[in-house]
This record gives structure tokens, sequence and C-alpha cells, in this order.
């Protein structure tokens, strides 16, 4: 976390008081896996997606955007920024994900017929092998969100995000909470990611949950703002998209937030 930046944002306080996100390796893995299971039930094979109705693959433990060259969407492309920690990390990757390139398949059809392909298998297994350093890279995302939430936030109100953001990272489930929900509905501060000017990312959540006093249940609270805000979504969404069809796996996973 750039704390300078941070306590830029953070005009309507006196002082800087982020606590950050920590994670051991044995907590990154075990985070990893749970935000593994949300999105792929833990399935080697479903590392490597393209989900129907959709112009990008969805790669990793979080399924991670990967855009063709030329067509980005409204959702944030997340797997490039993935590429650029294994390489800083020194992971050996095959030559055709060197450079960072745009994803390879043209569309949902080319990536159906190469499901199996040498080219898909090298990337299961880099992906498989690896469920630490994603589950790291999702923690660095909430991270780096936050500044921007803030930053987009009236002056007024980001002491109290930042102190709710603090208390869920302070409880137990609390980190895989933060780290689940921005990898599965963002930050919440695009613009394009909107309906009828309403937004279901984290900056949405933060703002939707009820104040509680530290120690107290700011998981649950997290995880019901989290309910409300993906309910809201489904009902501002267009009809033709039938995302209720989605509801009720996205409130499942939000109730996981309150599991040991």
């Amino acid at each position: 976390m750039n704390r300078a930046l941070l306590c830029a944002v953070l005009l309507s306080t006196s002082s800087c008081v982020h606590a950050g996100i920590r994670l051991s390796d044995e907590e990154a893995l075990r985070v990893g896996r749970k935000i593994w299971q949300n999105e792929a039930g833990q399935s080697v094979e479903r590392l490597v997606h393209w989900n129907a109705g959709e112009n990008f693959a969805s790669l990793g433990i979080g399924h991670f955007i990967w855009y063709k060259k030329g067509e980005p969407g409204p959702f944030t492309e997340s797997f490039p920024g993935l590429l650029d920690v294994f390489a800083a990390k020194g992971v050996a990757m095959p030559g055709w994900l060197q450079g960072k390139p745009p994803c390879p398949w043209r569309d949902k059809a080319q990536f159906d017929a190469e499901f199996h392909s040498p080219r898909t298998e090298e990337l299961r297994k880099l992906l498989s092998e690896t469920v630490g350093i994603q589950a790291r890279y999702a923690a660095d995302r909430v991270e780096a969100a936050l500044p921007k939430i803030l930053a987009s936030a009236p002056a007024s109100e980001r002491a109290a995000l930042t102190a709710r953001f603090d208390r869920v990272a302070s409880v137990a489930n609390g980190v895989y909470a933060l780290m689940d929900y921005v990898n599965f509905k963002g930050e919440g501060t695009s613009l394009t990611e909107r309906y009828n000017g309403q937004g279901w990312g984290l900056l949405q959540v933060l703002e939707g949950m009820t104040d509680v006093a530290p120690g107290q249940l700011s998981v649950e609270a997290f995880s019901k703002s989290a309910d409300a805000a993906l309910t809201r979504r489904v009902a501002n969404s267009d009809p033709a998209r039938n995302e209720a069809r989605w509801l009720p796996t996205w409130r499942k996973r939000v109730l996981t937030y309150l599991e040991p």
C-alpha cells in the first residue's frame, strides 16, 4: 500500500490510520482456495474458462478477466496484472504469455474448440501451481481499491469508509470477504459499472454497511450490505440479460463470508 497516497486522499481526517492487509503464506493459500472454490469449484479445468455471452476469458482462481486486442469491455481487466506479478516474482511462464499479450482466442467458439489444447493445458498448469501468488494479487487489488474508493467519496465520508474497511479486515473471515468481493464485483468506482447510476462494488457495500463498534459483527454487516447491493443490481439490470438467474448463487457466495 502506498501510504502517502492513502493519506493524501483522507482529506477529512487528521491522521492516516489505515491498518492494511497482511497475509501469512498459509493464510494466502487458505483464502486463495476459498476464492477458487467460489469461482470454479476448485476445478483445475475451470481455471481457464469463458462464460457464455461474454467477450472475454476468465482465468485463475479469481476468474481474472482477459480481453481480446482492441475489444475491451465495461469491466476492469485483471489478468494482465497477474502476468506482471508472475514476471516480477520470476515465475516460469510459457513463451506465448511473455510480454503480457492480449487474450489469444477470438471468441468462445474458438476457446471451446481449443479447450484441451497444449496452450490451455500449459495455462492450467501454471495457474494451479500459483494459488498463493494469485491470492496475494487479489489482496493487493483490495489495498489498491481503497485509495480509489476514498478519492471518489465525499470528504465527509472517508473516515467512516476507512473505519468500516479496517473493521472488516481485522476480524475472522474479513480479509477473505474483502478479497473475494473486490475480485467478484470490483471496486465500485468505475462509471461503466453502473445500472441506472447505481454501482454494486466494494464502495457501495461499504457505504451500505450499518456502523458497528470494533469487535462486533462487522463481517455480518458487510455480508448483509453486499446482498443488498447485488439485489439492487439485478433490479436495475436490463431484463434481457436475465441477471436474476445469478442472484441465488451470488447470495450464497456472500453468506460464505460468515462461515468459520
